[in-house]
């Protein structure tokens, strides 16, 4: 079932960024009124689902049986459907090469507007809906706790960081996040109430792109409730927070629980904060390494989460400057995958590597947040200057307008050519990433 609404998930934001895309291509190609053949969602190689063309309308619009996206088939452009025999006839006046420069550099670039206009749009509608909640990184009362990978970087367990190469990092889930994206140089912590430098080696920069969970947040081991069948009833409290276990300072989850597994069907002395008072006393630990409690893990009782409503006025600006911050990380992200010391190149996925981020639960608010940071994606992607995409022909014809030459309809075919070979040769990367991913 949890597989199943992955799917769900990944073909619905793929479909809504796909129509919104073509249809930014169909919007302007009918203002300059070039003709529009046909407009698919899916590719219908072969055969469609489902077609049909409106009365006194000159383009199809259907549904394909190949969900990799979709596409406008516009008349008098040399696209993917490699229609030479078209070309070799006389342009007509509604097809896109019988049309000025500009105009068919809007067109072009219509699916990107299109796709940055409704990123804009959903953020926008998120943060009117549900705000914002999160924690920033100096408000992790109790610091970070470190993974291997992180220990060897320089930092300690219980660090507050505070910024990488000066920038200051905003929410605490994006600790790793930044690190990496920045290549960062240096960071700066609090520890022990001082702050401190850490020079970050870049030979660890690799590992940091595939080590998840760097950096996880310390939270307090605090006693939520005490079942009567608990072994530990009577002895422990609700309200109760630990402060050391046999001697051995320990105040959270991550300090407990490694001390619990080490010392199954054992007694043990503990010192518990206990209304606002310290006192010593005993717990006794099964033989699975657990103490028979139920943690409080209400995060709002330990930290100051950050909280922002928008009022609908509000929230278009915060909708386009989260947009904005989106375009410039995700162009940053592309940055080290064309970095070969990086080893990005290694991370890049397909709809398997898409689906993984979607939850297991259907979240609207989640939905449409990664729809949105989708649609940046897709945007910034089709602006690569790359032949067969967007950005290839947005280069040409920006060649064209500064020389006020065109190129070949010959040229553009073999381009186009080239261009769709490096894009099954990225698909290729992608899918073997994929599939290496899942057996590894």
């Amino acid at each position: 079932m949890e597989t199943l609404l992955k799917i769900l998930q990944v073909i619905l934001a793929l479909s809504i960024l796909v129509i919104v895309h073509e249809f930014g291509h169909f919007f302007f190609a009918r203002l300059f009124k070039i003709r529009v053949e046909k407009f698919y969602l899916f590719f219908d190689a072969g055969f469609s689902l489902f077609k049909f063309k409106p009365k006194n309308s000159e383009t199809e619009y259907g549904i394909g049986w190949l969900p990799l996206g979709g596409y406008c088939k516009i008349s008098g452009m040399i696209d993917e459907s490699m229609d030479k025999e078209v070309m070799k006839q006389e342009p007509k006046p509604w097809e896109f090469r019988s049309k000025p420069a500009w105009q068919r550099f809007i067109v072009m670039f219509g699916g990107v507007f299109f796709n940055f206009i409704l990123a804009i749009l959903i953020y926008a509608a998120t943060l009117f809906t549900w705000g914002e909640e999160y924690l920033k990184p100096q408000d992790a009362t109790f610091g970070v706790h470190c993974n291997q990978l992180a220990l060897d970087m320089g930092f300690k367990h219980g660090d507050k960081i505070i910024s990488f190469d000066g920038q200051e990092v905003e929410k605490f889930r994006e600790l790793q996040i930044v690190l990496a994206r920045n290549q960062a140089t240096q960071a700066e912590v609090i520890r022990d109430g001082e702050r401190v430098t850490i020079e970050l080696n870049q030979e660890y920069l690799s590992l940091v792109l595939k080590t998840p969970e760097m950096f996880t947040l310390r939270i307090p081991f605090q006693v939520l409730e005490v079942p009567d069948t608990s072994l530990n009833a009577g002895t422990l409290l609700p309200g109760d927070r630990f402060i050391s276990v046999n001697s051995q300072v320990a105040t959270t989850i991550q300090d407990v629980q490694p001390i619990l597994a080490q010392n199954k069907e054992k007694t043990l002395p503990v010192s518990l904060l206990r209304d606002g008072k310290v006192i010593e006393s005993e717990i006794y630990i099964n033989s699975n390494g657990l103490i028979g409690i139920i943690l409080d893990g209400d995060y709002t009782k330990f930290f100051n989460i950050t909280t922002k409503r928008y009022s609908l006025t509000a929230s278009i600006p915060a909708g386009l400057n989260k947009a904005q911050t989106t375009i410039s990380n995700y162009f940053k992200e592309l940055g080290l995958i064309f970095s070969p010391k990086t080893e990005a190149y290694k991370s890049v996925g397909s709809f398997i590597a898409i689906g993984k981020i979607f939850p297991s639960s259907w979240n609207w608010e989640i939905f449409w947040n990664i729809t949105a940071w989708l649609s940046i994606m897709l945007a910034v992607l089709n602006l690569l200057p790359i032949p067969a995409l967007d950005g290839g022909h947005i280069l040409f014809l920006l060649y064209e307008i500064i020389t006020r030459r065109k190129p070949s309809d010959k040229f553009l075919e073999n381009a186009q050519i080239v261009g769709m070979m490096i894009l099954f040769g990225i698909m290729f990367l992608a899918f073997g990433n994929d599939i290496y991913r899942l057996f590894k």
